[in-house]
């Protein structure tokens, strides 16, 4: 599940790259970066527990 949330987070942060650079959707992309962060913090501080 460690790797699923990293895969995740990536993907979350490469939508907000591409939609604050296209200024696609506005403000749910900020909303996208939020939640990747925490993402990779949470799995960060999990480290590799199983």
């Amino acid at each position: 599940m460690g790797n699923l949330l990293y895969v995740i987070a990536v993907i979350l942060i490469i939508g907000w790259a591409i939609g604050f650079f296209g200024y696609a959707a506005g403000g749910l992309i900020h909303i996208l970066l939020v939640i990747a962060i925490i993402a990779v913090i949470l799995r960060l501080i999990q480290g590799n527990r199983i």
